[in-house]
């Protein structure tokens, strides 16, 4: 881009920081890290099934962005809102670029499948066969499993003048059947491809060293006349839809949040679809009558080379063969933390804060903690926020226990956390059932904070303990994801604590908080005043820097704040994942600013803010991206470290992400990415590798 300087040396006014120039568009900065996600799954280095993965998680990923962004667009612009986003696109621009982009980068996704990494699978002994290439034996027993498991739960639709368009729900991979009935006639119908069965079905029969399986649609293509007895199968073509997700909440008008919230999650199978995928095969007569039943357009259909629905790869990447994936990782469980150590949990916490890095450390402490609490008869109350849980949850199953002992439980639900809503509602009647006090969220936020506050009967007073972190009360994505968890009894953050529950639960127009930072109220103006330090700091000639990693950086007012740090000669090191609206690089305005995303084993999660501050280093950790929603629409907890050996310790971390030249891409004044790649493997810093490194070195 051209060289762009403000018209006050050392400085950005406020009309040159409104330039569109400065920033790139969000929903193209998604898709760049959705390329970055098929570099992994393209990447030889990484173990094949490590590859099959990423390629799953691409296609989910692809899967949300329609759902939600690409609906929000088209919603835009059906709605006549076509103003410019931060980057000076219109909404019909907008779309069109997208378009583009999600093309190119699906093509890819299937050439990478198709040419690369179905090859050498087969190569691995790995097999997806063809089913009309199979032997007669092989077929046998598939035909077998097809007539006991899959065709009584098969249900034909037919569409005729009698029989309107059957619903075709979102996500679902279905097959568009042409046939001719005994007098000629051509008929349609659609067969929904069950998603309660295994999409890849094994063959049976041994080979050694060979592990074969067959799409679950192509066995059901393959018996389609026992769906349509008497009559002959022209041909048949997959198809998949994706809808809009998108369901606006009227939370002011509602009676009962919970039924509110059932009703959005049902009408989702209703919205408009806002993309149809189809196979090369597909012919334009079936695709005008899918086309039009759907009030699809002919931009919105994508046709590829290969099996619909990518995310459905997951389960191949689930097979057990261990030698295709990463070598098992044991998360480190400190001395102190085990169970049979000599303190007790409460004693350890009160001795000194516990600092946990997920997956790295385990998450089993903070499981512990919420079952000690459960069961200590010494706790009198736990109240802890909940966004997405997951299945057969520990924290739960502690949350009930303490209910069953008398303890006093409030828990507030979120269930406003998009694609769990359902799983949320569930949570929320099972712990109503046993007498637990749930809240649900407050009008018009959502609750993304992550905490938990414990109070204990010490003697003559009563102590509150508090856990803090920046990922979800879920274990099993605690060992995918990087976490940080902090355990403390300080005096002052627990009383914050207790102050956003009494908000949370209760009425409160004007909290204060000694040491949490909490949006929507103070997470940006505290972020605000940290930076201009860095910059008072540089102005006088001192050092300013900071460090800053989060998942997206979206938000234009922190950017701007950024930018103007920059240009006053602020050191300015960005750790962000995804989304990256900022431009780093630009003379006199970025050129103090690096811009680095990670991607590797374990999704980067964590939220950390660095600042230097003359020297007296501080840390701040916590649930809060630099994201609008994350700032002003959200509850979000930001808090600081406050012991100097932990401080020393994350910025440590902070330091090896830095050097990593292994998984690091580097990002460029255009919004693109460069991945650095080091002389050679003498000098090469991956830096989750030196982090599960450190935990092994550890446990030997």
């Amino acid at each position: 881009m051209e060289v762009m300087k403000s018209n006050e040396p050392g400085s950005l006014s406020d009309e040159f920081l409104n330039d569109p120039q400065l920033y790139c568009n969000r929903d193209l900065s998604l898709l760049a890290f959705q390329d970055r996600v098929l570099e992994e799954a393209r990447d030889p280095v990484n173990p094949l099934l490590e590859r099959v993965k990423f390629l799953a998680i691409f296609g989910s990923n692809m899967d949300e962005f329609f759902m939600v962004r690409v609906a929000a667009l088209r919603q835009q612009l059906a709605d006549g809102g076509t103003g410019p986003s931060l980057d000076g696109g219109s909404t019909a621009n907008q779309l069109q670029a997208i378009g583009r982009e999600a093309a190119r980068l699906t093509e890819q996704a299937y050439e990478c499948w198709q040419n690369d990494i179905l090859p050498t699978l087969e190569g691995e002994g790995v097999h997806i066969a063809d089913y009309g290439a199979l032997t007669e034996s092989d077929r046998a027993p598939l035909d077998h499993f097809f007539r006991d498991a899959v065709l009584p739960i098969l249900t034909p639709l037919g569409y005729d003048p009698v029989r309107p368009f059957p619903h075709i729900s979102n996500l679902s991979l279905n097959l568009a059947v042409v046939l001719q009935d005994r007098a000629g006639v051509e008929r349609f119908a659609r067969v929904k491809i069950p998603d309660t069965i295994d999409q890849l079905v094994p063959v049976p029969g041994e080979r050694p060293g060979v592990v074969r399986f067959v799409w679950l649609e192509q066995l059901i293509l393959a018996n389609l006349g026992a769906l349509f007895p008497g009559t002959r199968i022209v041909d048949a073509y997959p198809f998949r839809v994706t809808r809009d997700a998108e369901v606006e909440i009227q939370e002011l008008e509602s009676d009962d949040l919970l039924e509110t919230i059932e009703e959005a999650v049902w009408q989702r199978r209703f919205r408009h679809v806002v993309r149809l995928e189809i196979t090369q095969e597909l012919p334009p007569s079936v695709l005008t009558i899918l086309a039009t039943e759907l009030d699809t357009s002919p931009d919105q259909a994508y046709r590829v080379r290969g099996p619909l629905g990518l995310n459905r790869l997951l389960q191949l990447a689930g097979v057990d063969l261990p030698l295709l994936k990463y070598k098992r990782f044991v998360p480190y469980l400190p001395l102190d933390l085990r169970p049979n150590a000599k303190e007790d949990l409460f004693a350890l916490i009160r001795r000194e804060d516990v600092l946990l890095h997920h997956p790295f450390e385990s998450f089993q402490p903070v499981v512990d903690f919420l079952h000690a609490a459960a069961v200590d008869p010494q706790v009198l109350a736990i109240k802890m926020t909940l966004y997405r849980v997951g299945k057969n949850s520990p924290i739960v199953d502690s949350l009930l226990t303490a209910v069953q002992e008398g303890k006093q439980v409030s828990v507030l639900v979120e269930l406003k956390a998009r694609f769990d809503e359902e799983s949320n509602i569930e949570w929320t009647r099972a712990l109503e059932r046993d007498g637990i006090h749930v809240v649900y969220g407050l009008v018009g936020l959502k609750v993304h904070a992550k905490l938990a506050l414990v109070v204990r009967r010490e003697g003559a007073v009563l102590r509150k303990y508090v856990h803090l972190g920046t990922g979800n009360y879920n274990p099993v994505t605690a060992r995918l994801y990087t976490d940080l968890s902090l355990l403390t009894c300080d005096e002052r953050i627990s009383t914050d604590a207790v102050t956003l529950f009494n908000r949370l639960t209760g009425y409160s127009e004007d909290a204060r908080y000694a040491e949490l930072l909490v949006a929507p109220d103070w997470i940006r103006t505290e972020l605000v005043r940290r930076i201009e330090r860095e910059i008072a700091n540089a102005q006088r000639g001192e050092r300013g820097h900071l460090i800053a990693k989060m998942n997206a950086l979206e938000d234009p007012d922190m950017i701007r704040w950024l930018y103007r740090a920059s240009a006053a000669g602020v050191q300015i090191d960005l750790v962000v994942r995804g989304i990256c609206c900022l431009r780093p690089g630009i003379p006199g305005v970025s050129e103090n600013i690096r811009v680095r995303s990670l991607l590797g084993r374990f999704l980067e999660h964590s939220r950390m803010y660095y600042f230097w501050n003359g020297g007296q280093e501080e840390i701040l950790v916590g649930s809060a991206d630099w994201m609008t929603r994350n700032l002003s629409r959200r509850v979000e907890v930001l808090f600081p470290i406050q012991n100097r050996r932990l401080v020393k310790r994350l910025r440590e971390v902070l330091e090896i992400y830095q050097t990593d030249n292994v998984s690091a891409r580097e990002m460029q004044s255009d919004g693109s990415y460069v991945r650095r790649r080091p002389q050679d493997s003498a000098q090469a810093v991956e830096a989750q590798a030196v982090l599960v490194g450190s935990v092994v070195q550890t446990l030997t």
